[in-house]
């Protein structure tokens, strides 16, 4: 699955468009490597957003075309 697409549909971001802006401008990591809104994540990558004020980093668990509110949170686990 498409970065942008897995942190919409994980609800780590809102908006698959933001998703992709985020990617575009080096905000997105997958595993240690700058990512492009096109590039592909697999269970077992390690996902690292850096925000404006701090960042996250989740292990992909799961990967589902279209979960539900609830099991949006069961596709990752948060790494700190």
């Amino acid at each position: 699955m498409r970065i942008d697409k897995f942190l919409k549909n994980a609800r780590i971001i809102k908006r698959r468009t933001i998703a992709k802006e985020a990617c575009e401008q080096g905000k997105v990591l997958i595993n240690e490597k700058p990512a492009k809104p096109g590039d592909e994540v697999s269970v077992g990558d390690t996902i690292q957003i850096n925000f404006g004020s701090g960042s996250m980093k989740v292990k992909v668990l799961d990967i589902k075309d279209n979960p539900g509110k609830d099991a949006a949170t069961t596709l990752y686990e948060n790494i700190d």
